[in-house]
């Protein structure tokens, strides 16, 4: 089984967590996050440091508690530095742009697609091929990086598509006669 709830989460300065009932609230810098806690866990803040541990002696709360410590490494990971996912465009004539609260990509459709950026995300474009999602939750941040991707994932034969910074795409070799 994992060991994961066993390490204690180090809280930078600056940062603040609270659990309040079934809540936990992390405030920092760049802004404030909250979670639901389940009621198998138990969350203890001691000299900077975060504990989780379970209240039972259940499978199920070993794994709750192993899976709240983690959310909660990541809640304060967001709060002090940030999170972001690049996302490359490559094509003939595949484009993005930043444009307030919508992302405008242009990949080879017949229209435009306008995708509008959710609250609590920001997307810079500092080429027309580069994408950059930049947030505090990391879920949400992989999650508009994964929509954004699927207008368009990158396809096996000429590799054309949207895709990440960081992802190797395996090339197909073509029919032959």
């Amino acid at each position: 089984m994992s060991r994961v709830a066993s390490k204690p989460v180090t809280v930078p300065k600056g940062v603040d967590v609270k659990p309040s009932g079934n809540t936990l609230l992390v405030k920092g810098p760049k802004g404030e996050l909250s979670m639901p806690l389940n009621q198998e866990v138990e969350i203890s803040i001691e000299d900077g440091a975060a504990s989780v541990a379970s209240r039972s002696g259940s499978r199920f709360a070993h794994a709750m508690s192993g899976t709240t410590r983690a959310l909660l490494f990541n809640m304060v990971t967001g709060v002090t530095d940030g999170f972001e996912r690049k996302l490359e465009l490559r094509g003939v004539g595949y484009r993005a742009q930043s444009k307030g609260k919508t992302l405008n990509l242009t990949l080879g459709f017949s229209h435009p697609v306008d995708y509008p950026v959710p609250e609590g995300i920001t997307i810079e474009t500092p080429s027309q091929t580069e994408i950059i999602v930049k947030g505090i939750d990391k879920q949400k941040v992989g999650q508009v990086a994964a929509e954004i991707r699927g207008y368009r994932p990158p396809e096996p034969y000429k590799g054309k598509g949207v895709r990440y910074a960081d992802e190797r795409v395996v090339m197909k070799e073509a029919k032959k006669k």
